[in-house]
Order: C-alpha cells, then sequence, then structure tokens
C-alpha cells in the first residue's frame, strides 16, 4: 500500500500563480530546465521527474533522453497539458553515478511528490533504484534498450528487449551470411544476458556460437580479440560492447582488416559512432533497433517530422538517438493513460496503462505510415517496430528489414501477468533455456 500522502490535484488561482513562477525550478540549486506552467490555461500541475545523465560516463547516451523528454512536454504543454494541467518537470543531473541516483529518486518520491518518474539508463542504475520505487510503490518508466526480463509492477521498461533487438538482426545475418557466430560482449549483467539470447537465439535459428568473449568495460585494446575472431572465422559476429572504452574495438578492427560483418544491439543507435568514427570503422555493422535517427519512417523523416521538432528545439545537438525516441513517445503514453483514468493517482494510471495503449507514428515515429506499436499491459514492456540498420564504408545508413516484434520473453515464456499478480522480478534467459545455460 503506498503510505505516501494524497496529491492535492488541483489549486487556487492564487495558488496557480504561485506555482508557475516557480514550475521548472529546484529547490536544492539545480536547474532543472522545465517548462514554465501557463497558469492562465491549468488549473494545477502534473508533476514529473526526469532522471538522465547529462554529464559523466553515461552523458553521451542520457542527454539525449533528456532533450527529447523536455520536448515531448513542450509539446504538451503547449497543447494544453494534460487533462487541462501543465507539466512541472524536475530534472536534476544525477551525473552517471549510482549513489546520486538514489539520492534523487528518494528526493523525487519523497519530497517532489512526482506523479511519475524516468530515469536511468544503465541497468546497474534501474537495479540499483528498482528497491526504492517498489518501496514507494512509484510508477517509473526505465526507457532503454536492455536485457529484458524485468517483470514489476511499478516498472515499464518501454525500451526495446535484447530477445526483440537481436531477434531482428541475428536471423537476418544468419540468412544473409551463414550458421556461425562469435560473441563479444561487455562483462556485466546487460552484456552476460545477452550473450545468453544470442546462444538462445542462435538455437532457434539453426546457428552456432562458435565463440565468446566477455570484455571488461576498462578495456580499450582489442588486438587479441581481434586475432581470436580471425582465428575462429565466424560467418559473423555478435557485438554487446559499451561505453567510451569499448568504442576502440570498431576503429581497430578496421584497422585490422576484419571484414567480417557485426551484428549489434548498441552500436551506432545510442552512441552515434558512424557519425563520431571516421569511416570505414563502422562498415558493415548491422544494428538491430527500433530507433535511430536514420530510420526511414515518414513520421520521422517528413518537413515537420520528429527529426525536425528535436533539431528545432536542439539545433546544435550531435545526434537523436534509441532512446530519445522512447522517452518521447513514453512521454505521451503516459498523458493517455492520465487521460483514459481521468486522474492523475497512480494506482489507476497504472491500471489504463495496462488496459493497453497504443500510439501511431506521429506520437511514435519508429512505426511506419498506417502502423501503431503497442504497450503490452500484462508485461509492462512494448511490442516495437524493429529495423535492420546496416553502415557502408562512408559511415552512410539504411534500413535492410523491418517488422514489428512483440515482447516476448515474459508474455510467452515466463507468464508474466503483471493486471493479476503484483511482482518485482527479473527472470533470465537461463531460468529457462537449457542453450543458455
Amino acid at each position: 500500500m503506498n503510505d505516501r500522502i494524497s496529491r492535492r490535484r488541483f489549486v487556487t488561482a492564487g495558488g496557480a500563480a504561485m506555482v508557475a513562477g516557480l514550475a521548472g525550478c529546484s529547490s536544492d540549486g539545480e536547474a532543472s530546465g522545465g517548462t514554465s506552467t501557463d497558469s492562465a490555461s491549468s488549473g494545477g500541475t502534473v508533476k514529473i521527474g526526469v532522471l538522465e545523465d547529462r554529464s559523466g560516463t553515461f552523458s553521451l547516451v542520457g542527454t539525449p533522453k533528456w532533450k527529447a523528454s523536455k520536448l515531448a512536454i513542450e509539446e504538451i504543454n503547449a497543447d494544453g497539458g494534460i487533462m487541462g494541467n501543465q507539466i512541472e518537470l524536475f530534472d536534476p543531473d544525477p551525473q552517471s553515478d549510482n549513489s546520486r541516483y538514489k539520492q534523487l529518486t528518494r528526493k523525487m518520491i519523497q519530497q517532489r511528490d512526482v506523479d511519475v518518474l524516468w530515469a536511468g539508463y544503465a541497468s546497474s542504475t534501474r537495479e540499483a533504484i528498482r528497491p526504492i520505487i517498489d518501496r514507494q510503490d512509484q510508477l517509473y518508466f526505465y526507457t532503454t534498450q536492455y536485457e529484458g526480463g524485468v517483470c514489476d509492477k511499478n516498472v515499464f521498461a518501454v525500451g526495446p528487449t535484447a530477445r526483440q533487438q537481436l531477434g531482428s538482426v541475428l536471423p537476418y545475418l544468419r540468412e544473409e551470411y551463414g550458421p556461425k557466430i562469435y560473441t563479444i560482449a561487455a562483462d556485466y549483467n546487460f552484456g552476460q544476458l545477452s550473450a545468453d539470447w544470442v546462444k538462445v537465439l542462435a538455437d532457434e535459428n539453426d546457428a552456432e556460437v562458435v565463440g565468446e568473449e566477455f570484455i571488461s568495460l576498462d578495456t580499450s585494446q582489442f588486438s587479441s580479440t581481434i586475432n581470436n575472431i580471425q582465428e575462429a572465422d565466424p560467418d559473423f559476429v555478435m557485438s554487446m560492447l559499451v561505453g567510451k572504452n569499448h568504442t576502440a574495438f570498431y576503429k581497430q578492427k578496421a584497422s585490422a582488416g576484419l571484414e567480417v560483418p557485426i551484428g549489434t544491439s548498441t552500436a551506432m543507435a545510442q552512441g552515434y559512432e558512424h557519425r563520431r568514427l571516421d569511416p570505414p570503422a563502422m562498415e558493415n555493422i548491422y544494428a538491430g533497433v527500433n530507433y535511430m535517427e536514420e530510420i526511414p519512417s515518414t513520421a520521422n523523416t517528413k518537413d515537420g517530422g520528429f527529426v525536425d521538432r528535436y533539431y528545432d528545439m536542439y539545433p546544435d545537438a550531435p545526434y537523436l538517438n534509441e532512446e530519445a525516441e522512447t522517452n518521447y513517445f513514453s512521454t505521451y503514453m503516459y498523458k493517455k493513460a492520465v487521460e483514459q483514468a481521468g486522474t492523475f493517482e497512480q494506482p489507476e494510471v497504472r491500471e489504463a496503462l495496462e488496459s493497453g495503449i497504443s500510439l501511431g507514428p506521429e506520437r511514435a515515429p519508429e512505426a511506419p505510415e498506417g502502423e501503431t506499436i503497442e504497450l503490452d499491459g500484462a508485461t509492462h514492456h512494448v511490442d516495437h517496430h524493429m529495423w535492420v540498420m546496416k553502415a557502408d564504408a562512408e559511415h552512410n545508413v539504411t534500413s535492410v528489414a523491418d517488422r514489428k516484434i512483440p515482447e516476448q520473453f515474459l508474455s510467452e515464456t515466463v507468464g508474466c501477468d503483471l493486471t493479476s499478480e503484483d511482482e518485482e522480478t527479473q527472470y533470465t534467459p537461463r531460468d529457462y533455456f537449457e542453450e543458455a545455460k
């Protein structure tokens, strides 16, 4: 049972004016960057917390997430807010520090009394704050592509899972190039579980993992890994490398003349290596993604589309990445759920989300014209439209395949159903698939 005090939904005209003057500011002295409340069009505010890294290790990927949230909030406020209430944004920088994330999460819930929270890039961050989220029964959106398996009554993990991302690109590469796979992955929870998914998907697609390496996050020299790949002679590599140091792999593999196709769930879509690195570092890289700036959906690329709106607001931004689009559409999912529930009270909003929210291309630009993406209420995950994006020798990126891929692991294998039973569990492929062990 949530022990927090009930929220006051409406304020007097004088109180609204005072809130309007304070909206977008943090009393701890940190500028929030939020959109100011327009008291003339609103009887109150809805409080949203957005904790995304704008400095530190994950700032490269966290900053676009924060910016896309602000874009959605600005659009919603300009269109009258949510049920006539303007959004009040609280968004101090967590600085890629999990201790600070825990501190700020408590502050968002206990002091700011936020109606909903977006927070975190890394899975380690999600797991650091999830006990706080669950103790307080806080409605929480986690928007990073991730290893999958979180079945939690309070968590809406709306980025694509490893099974969706790898399940788009691995079958494509198996069909195009052959059955032998070499896996390289970051040596922590995300990389290890993603590598397990490669083994599961290899079995399902009549392929074989002929080699597997886990790379520590502080590694930046890959000569031995490149030699191992060359000796194994796979038909393609699956890469789940992450972070600044691991970017060096792509430059070094090009210098070494390693031309084997590489499938990935991490490169290009998040850290836009195809923009940051000199060609041909990313040649023959195939990314399985729900979104990249280059996906050819009409809502994404048209005049006045998602890309245009983002760069109109942030003309100096270097790239519009995968998680940014997920922050954007999930803000609209929240708006739609509140309007369906007719209240901001979190249990009722959660119930509305669990009824199944769908969005078309205008609010979910990953979807092609005439299609939608859906929030699966039972698992709190999204049935995404997934794209396989290929980089050529000049780092031009084009789509080579696309299709909708539903969330499958929690729904079909685990049987997670948060509409009928509350859980706070993360399941792994090793719990269910012999191939992953």
